[in-house]
């Protein structure tokens, strides 16, 4: 994992980026299927059930790159002293659990 923070940029390798984004193309073409789904009248199930895996894959996707700060950047500021790294994760751990 390629993560290293300076002034709020995560530098990544290329085959990390590469990798974030083939994920975000795929949830992107998951978003233009279910708006076509609307546009072709689609049965609403059919529409929640494609809207359900869209979001396991943004979630899968955010869980990743998570995983990818703690064990980079996180660990790190921790390593410099860094208590701000803390209070960083606890808000953005907040903000996913919702």
């Amino acid at each position: 994992m390629g993560c290293c923070c300076e002034e709020k940029k995560t530098y990544r390798n290329e085959e990390e980026k590469k990798k974030l984004i083939t994920r975000l193309n795929r949830i992107e073409g998951q978003i233009r299927g279910i708006k076509k789904m609307i546009e072709d009248d689609s049965y609403c199930i059919d529409i929640l059930t494609q809207c359900s895996a869209a979001q396991s894959a943004f979630s899968s996707f955010s869980r990743e790159l998570l995983s990818t700060h703690i064990s980079g950047c996180f660990v790190r500021g921790i390593k410099e002293g860094n208590d701000k790294v803390v209070e960083e994760l606890t808000s953005v751990l907040e903000k996913l659990v919702k």
